[in-house]
């Protein structure tokens, strides 16, 4: 972990966004989060994905607008103040990306983050240990 997903109005493939470059820009952000010196989230557990919902409804459904929620999943045990920052920064970089679209129509840009349960959680990842023999070989 962390996992970002985000979630958003199928109309918006029609406008003028670049997801893949939205979640670029978001996983570097949340590889960039430092607390004490220290990376908070392992880049082996970065992901974010961009899913489209093609049936929603918008405010009352008469006017031409979107949506983008995403729900940044984390490992428990974050500090108040780490899960604050990471979540500035990343609703940073998603009004940002929206910004010349924000001011052309209605859009609602929403982020929540979520700690999981480890014991609820299941994982088979080799990725960590693949970072971290390049970083040693380096």
């Amino acid at each position: 972990m962390p996992h970002l997903t985000l979630e958003y109005s199928a109309n918006l493939d029609h406008a003028p966004v670049d997801f893949h470059a939205l979640c670029q820009a978001l996983a570097q952000c949340l590889i960039d989060q430092h607390d004490d010196g220290a990376a908070v989230y392992p880049i082996g557990g970065v992901r974010v994905r961009a899913l489209a919902a093609t049936h929603y409804c918008i405010a009352d459904g008469t006017q031409e607008a979107g949506f983008v929620h995403g729900c940044l999943k984390i490992g428990a045990g974050r500090s108040e103040a780490v899960r604050k920052a990471t979540g500035e920064a990343l609703f940073d970089v998603m009004k940002k990306h929206f910004a010349a679209l924000y001011a052309q129509t209605g859009l609602a840009l929403s982020l929540e983050i979520i700690e999981s349960n480890e014991a609820s959680s299941w994982k088979h990842n080799n990725l960590h240990a693949r970072f971290r023999h390049l970083a040693s070989a380096s």
